[in-house]
């Protein structure tokens, strides 16, 4: 299983400095990979930005948004932004996409919130045709850069199983759930896997899991408490799971490997690097 490591982008009192910072030592340190969350009404780093400063300051670690609100952003502009991305990194990028639930994300872009999975399913479309070097929209040149692989840039998807197993079959290559335990990790990814198999796609879909963590003394996890807090009580699920010690961290690993988890990315809740190190510490070979 990867393990990855989440860019404090939303993460209260992170400066450029600190995220490059971070990006940097999470490639030496041995993380697989680096993933950014995202929202529009907040005060934090746009993710696919912050990317691109890590796609530049790095060169082995994997890119990947868990996950973009796509909808809230227009279709050829996301695929120009991640094609680059794909491109400055050398193919390290994965676009994971969602339609979240805040309609301020949608309202501060002028996007229609109620709309936004009918809307995604069509940007898929114009995505993938931009990236494999068909114009969309009648124009005749493509909006973005050639993709590092021919195929287009690899596409997962977030959000409940009735909608991003469809999809996932029609247009990507896996699935992400945040913050659920293993045993209900295992029931979900067993949906998943046999829905992939049942429509005969070739291999196996890719099923990530995303968690937050604060490690040591001295560290909280109140941020989340605020960030989710649109959401009510729910937000005391994420903080409340929330790995808190160097060996919750590394039951997380040895226990969603154990079910098949092919990758699985700790998000930090403090701009402090010593969260790193210490993540690193305990999950790292």
């Amino acid at each position: 299983m990867k393990v990855g490591i989440g860019l404090p982008v939303t993460t209260k009192g992170t400066s450029g400095e600190l995220l490059l910072d971070w990006a940097r030592r999470a490639e030496e340190a041995g993380f697989d990979s680096l993933a950014a969350i995202d929202r529009v009404v907040w005060p934090g780093f746009d993710s696919l930005t912050a990317l691109a400063a890590a796609a530049a300051v790095t060169t082995r670690i994997g890119l990947r948004t868990n996950v973009l609100l796509a909808p809230a952003r227009g279709a050829v502009l996301v695929a120009k932004q991640a094609a680059s991305i794909d491109r400055i990194s050398g193919g390290r990028f994965m676009l994971g996409i969602g339609v979240g639930r805040r309609p301020d994300d949608y309202e501060a872009t002028g996007h229609e919130f109620t709309t936004r999975g009918r809307r995604l399913d069509a940007d898929l479309e114009v995505m993938r045709s931009e990236w494999t070097g068909r114009p969309a929209e009648g124009r005749d040149r493509a909006a973005t850069l050639p993709t590092a692989d021919p195929g287009g840039i690899p596409v997962f998807f977030g959000g409940s199983l009735e909608v991003a197993i469809p999809r996932m079959l029609r247009h990507g290559v896996g699935w992400s759930v945040s913050a659920r335990q293993p045993a209900e990790t295992a029931e979900m990814a067993g949906r998943v896997r046999a829905a992939w198999a049942e429509a005969g796609r070739e291999g196996e879909a890719y099923v990530m899991v995303m968690n937050y963590f604060a490690l040591g003394e001295g560290s909280d996890v109140d941020y989340l408490y605020d960030y989710y807090g649109y959401q009510g009580e729910r937000s005391r699920m994420f903080a409340e799971g929330a790995c808190r010690s160097a060996a919750q961290a590394r039951a997380a690993v040895r226990d969603f490997a154990a079910i098949g988890v092919d990758e699985y990315t700790f998000v930090p809740t403090m701009a402090e690097a010593d969260q790193l190190e210490r993540l690193a510490e305990a999950v790292r070979p």
